[in-house]
């Protein structure tokens, strides 16, 4: 497919499959992100699955990326962090990341895990699930992510290479960090950056540089 990049401040946000996009990126500080689980229909979504339309939301769910692909790509970063690792034979860590869903209901699971390659004692966030405001099922809460990037070690740069609706670009716009977003499906691809240029807009919780107006970078093959 072909590889579409638009620039928005600091982040540079590529809609294409990131197999096609990896090679041409530099290294960066950390990966954060929430690869595809491959769950299909055991993922269930509470309420949010009764909703007319659910299952087509979850086509993106059916390839999930292979343990070689995600060692390639923790390898690009000296800190990564996967939330769902633990449904891939990834190697052992024992720096897990624990997200405590204060509210879950019965058909989702209590916790939700994130590998990490951080040599350090597992931690947990206690945090509410919330809404799923921009219609992808598996959203992850801003204060999340936010809490993810500084248990990363406040990284300058994040590459997340399943950018989805941009969660993760939400909140390094908010922290004044450089962002690289990859995301495969387009209609999240243009949730994200309608997201994260609204972020930028808004301003950053850390005084940063005023972003540059979004700049479509075009597409090419």
């Amino acid at each position: 497919m072909a590889i579409e990049k638009v620039q928005i401040g600091d982040a540079t946000l590529y809609c294409a499959d990131c197999r096609e996009v990896l090679p041409l990126l530099p290294a960066v500080d950390a990966v954060i992100t929430d690869p595809p689980f491959g769950l299909g229909d055991k993922m269930q979504g509470g309420t949010w699955g009764a909703k007319v339309g659910f299952k087509e939301m979850l086509e993106w769910d059916a390839e999930p990326p292979s343990v070689d692909l995600l060692l390639k790509i923790a390898s690009m970063a000296p800190r990564t962090v996967m939330w769902g690792g633990n449904y891939f034979g990834l190697p052992a860590s024992r720096g897990w990341l624990v997200w405590d869903k204060a509210n879950a209901v019965p058909t989702m699971a209590d916790v939700e895990l994130a590998w990490t390659n951080l040599d350090r004692p597992a931690k947990r966030f206690r945090g509410l699930v919330g809404r799923v405001e921009y219609g992808h099922p598996t959203q992850k809460p801003l204060d999340l992510m936010l809490w993810t990037i500084e248990q990363a070690g406040n990284p300058a740069r994040v590459l997340d290479p399943f950018m989805g609706s941009g969660t993760t670009g939400v909140a390094c716009a908010q922290l004044g960090k450089a962002f690289t977003g990859i995301e495969r499906e387009r209609r999240y691809f243009d949730i994200a950056c309608e997201r994260i240029e609204r972020a930028y807009a808004q301003g950053q919780l850390i005084p940063h540089e005023a972003p540059k107006k979004p700049e479509q970078m075009g597409v090419f093959e």
